[in-house]
């Protein structure tokens, strides 16, 4: 079998015998004889994938034609079979000898022994497989093998363009997931929506896919390259204030983007006859092919980035690498992962909720979701590859799962959950100005977590009586450069006059570990949750602490003003910080600003270390809020943000419940306020818990409270006290169904 002389004379031919029209299968059996011919082949056949996930012959020249639309494999059967699940090409010498090979009598193949297939890749998927045969044994080369994937790849777009199928038979061809599919994930952020999937950063579909000016294409193709890696040059030098990826997932980008096996494939896919967006697409689809199914988490990582690369390339080709998504009235977002800065970029009002591949209820997207009350669920594994832009979704953050393209029995049932779920929403509403005492008379504070301008409009609807942890650092997240003193200010005055006198605990900057700003360099740690962040950064650079806490007492203008620290592990750390703002205080005296009027400073309880030096700490802090999420993962020694160790403990265990119970009972003693604003405290059965052993402060999502301060209404609190004081010599490792038994037999609304 000689090679041909590139594929694009193959696919001018191809092109213009199609021009003449015909029936659909006269056109595929068309197909088939002008590959043969071209590539000195005895056989070319065509299979395609059916609706069932069997792969049909639709087309052959050289085998029976009998055997087709008669011979059909089975996933993963047979020769065919194995290209289609690898999605990867094969070549062999031999094929009846071949283990995987499966002989249908019906076709006539007997005679045949090299073999050579290609899978018809469509979104990394294989709809099909196109295979060459011969007689003689040999070996096909690389050039060969190359062809033969690239008509491959036109020949699946014709397929899902309709150029080469009947409507019927279209129909009942997988070009793309159809069938109603449920995946189980986590709950991230409650809620329930139904709407349209919205791929984050989608990519730009290759609208022609056969150039005749090769080295025009090749021109293109190497602008778009040199202006795809001064935009990530210009990311990682911080000109553009891009959040959403790490540093150290910007510089893999800088490497992949630089990379000449990378630069290589376009320029060669270019050359021989494609389009600049189809090298990429068809680049795109060996590497899913390639790395897809390896179950190292470093190679799919890798597949990740090249994804997020070959996405960003396509747009500089098609002139969108700036352009801003318009959603739709009911979109649901579709990610791998993303930072806050990226969920704040789309419009609030069309976004109904979002699904990720990966994340943690503790990740910052996770957060922000649900801040802005957006039902989210992820981990999510293979998500993207299930879903085309634009299918209908359902988000089930109470149950942790996604419906992909539901069933219409299902969307009548969502419909029934979501009308109970708004009576509910209507019932918390008719709570927001009753005050919240237990059943016994107890009387708990509840307060909201806010950071973003969203939060401060919904302050008063919430009931939420004042804010317990305002997170300052979503200001520097979100701009392109560090934020000045004005701006700081403008924005610490904005929360104060929101609040309306109501009490705001504003945190100092929580940066460094999973939250790194684009313009800030930072070297790589091994362990950035235990590195460098929080107020370490703000000791060992001063100057980014003072000008912040400059910016909150000039904003209070003699209004009250309480400033927390957050990550406080050493007695000395406290000392430190706190001695800055009494630098900033004189400062501000000196020049003839408004102290003040009262000037509480706390800290956060997160490092474990705090748990036996709290007669150290309390009396140099005017209050002190237990950080539950960092507190968690300190004390079980697992990532909150990773998936495999972020489920390995739970926050209802004795020994987590006992060190808050240590906390409570110190600040009990000293008179010392103390809340909580980690997660536990917005969800119903942990704050019921907290209830119990004694915290009467909390501080949690706007989403909570109504939820929170029912169970509040409904709760004896001494009653509870003693039914957990009881679990807290347990020796199980959880004692959440003790607690959810306990809340059932007191009639507690969790």
């Amino acid at each position: 079998m000689a090679t041909i002389r590139g594929p694009r004379s193959l696919l001018r031919q191809i092109r213009e015998a199609l021009a003449g029209g015909g029936p659909p299968q006269a056109r595929l059996d068309m197909v088939v004889r002008i590959i043969a011919r071209s590539m000195v082949a005895e056989v070319c056949s065509i299979y395609l994938r059916r609706g069932s996930g069997e792969l049909e012959l639709f087309a052959t020249e050289g085998l029976d034609p009998n055997a087709v639309h008669v011979t059909r494999l089975k996933a993963g059967e047979g020769l065919v079979g194995e290209i289609a699940r690898a999605g990867r090409p094969l070549t062999l010498s031999d094929a009846p000898n071949h283990p995987s090979f499966s002989y249908r009598p019906e076709t006539g193949e007997d005679p045949f022994h090299s073999f050579l297939g290609a899978p018809l890749l469509r979104g990394g998927r294989a709809i099909g497989v196109l295979v060459v045969q011969n007689r003689t044994e040999r070996v096909y080369g690389e050039e060969e093998v190359e062809d033969l994937q690239i008509i491959a790849m036109v020949l699946a777009e014709m397929v899902a363009a309709g150029d080469l199928l009947a409507e019927a038979e279209l129909r009942d061809v997988e070009i793309a997931p159809h069938k109603p599919e449920r995946l189980k994930g986590a709950k991230f952020a409650e809620g329930l929506a139904y709407g349209i999937a919205v791929m984050h950063e989608a990519p730009v579909v290759a609208e022609q896919l056969l150039s005749d000016d090769a080295a025009a294409e090749e021109i293109k193709l190497d602008v778009a390259i040199n202006a795809l890696r001064m935009q990530i040059d210009a990311m990682l030098e911080g000109q553009h204030g891009l959040v959403g990826p790490t540093f150290e997932v910007l510089e893999s980008y800088r490497g992949l983007a630089n990379s000449r096996s990378w630069t290589k494939s376009l320029v060669e896919a270019v050359r021989s006859g494609l389009t600049a967006e189809a090298a990429v697409e068809r680049v795109r689809s060996q590497h899913r092919a390639s790395i897809g199914q390896a179950r190292d988490p470093y190679l799919r990582e890798r597949l990740h980035d090249l994804e997020d690369l070959n996405d960003r390339l396509l747009r500089h080709l098609s002139g969108e690498a700036h352009a801003a998504r318009v959603l739709p009235d009911n979109a649901i977002l579709i990610a791998r992962n993303l930072g806050p800065a990226d969920l704040l970029e789309y419009d609030r009002t069309k976004l109904k909720g979002l699904l990720l591949e990966e994340g943690s209820t503790a990740s910052h997207a996770a957060i922000v979701a649900r801040a802005l009350d957006i039902p989210c669920v992820g981990r999510l594994t293979g998500l993207r590859d299930r879903l085309s832009e634009g299918d209908p979704v359902i988000v089930d953050a109470e149950t942790g799962e996604a419906w992909l393209r539901p069933r219409p029995d299902v969307i009548a049932a969502l419909d029934a959950r979501l009308a109970v779920r708004n009576q509910r929403k209507a019932e918390f509403a008719k709570l927001r100005d009753t005050p919240a005492f237990t059943k016994d008379g107890t009387k708990v504070t509840l307060l909201m977590n806010a950071g973003l301008a969203v939060d401060l409009d919904i302050l008063g609807e919430t009931g939420a009586e004042g804010i317990g942890l305002f997170r300052t650092e979503f200001q520097f997240m979100v701009a392109e450069e560090l934020p000045r003193l004005e701006a700081q200010t403008q924005l610490y005055e904005r929360v104060l006059e929101a609040a309306n006198g109501l009490p705001v605990t504003f945190r100092t900057l929580d940066l460094g570990g999973d939250k790194l700003l684009p313009y800030m360099e930072m070297d790589r740690e091994d362990n950035p949750a235990l590195g460098w962040r929080a107020v370490r950064m703000g000791l060992d650079r001063p100057a980014l602490l003072r000008l912040q806490l400059r910016a909150l007492i000039w904003a209070s203008k003699g209004r009250a003003l309480r400033i927390m620290f957050p990550l406080i592990a050493s007695i000395d750390e406290l000392r430190a910080a706190r001695a800055l703002v009494d630098q900033e205080l004189a400062w501000a005296r000196k020049r003839g600003r408004p102290a003040p009027s009262r000037l509480d400073v706390g800290a956060m309880i997160e490092a474990p270390s705090l748990l036996w030096h709290l007669d150290a700490l309390l009396p140099m802090t005017d209050f002190v809020s237990v950080g539950t999420n960092d507190l968690m993962q300190y004390l079980f020694a697992a990532d909150r943000g990773n998936p495999r160790t972020a489920d390995r403990y739970d926050p209802l265990s004795p020994p987590a419940l006992r060190a808050l119970k240590t906390i409570q009972e110190a600040c009990a003693d000293t008179g010392t306020p103390v809340s909580v604003c980690g997660e536990m405290a917005g969800r119903p059965l942990e704050a019921f818990t907290l209830v119990a052993l004694g915290f009467d402060r909390l501080s949690m999502p706007p989403a909570g409270i109504g939820p929170v301060k029912q169970m509040v209404l409904s709760c004896d609190r001494g009653a509870a006290q003693k039914g957990v004081a009881a679990l807290l010599k347990s020796t199980s490792g959880s004692v959440r169904n003790e607690i959810e038994t306990l809340a059932r037999k007191l009639y507690v609304a969790v």
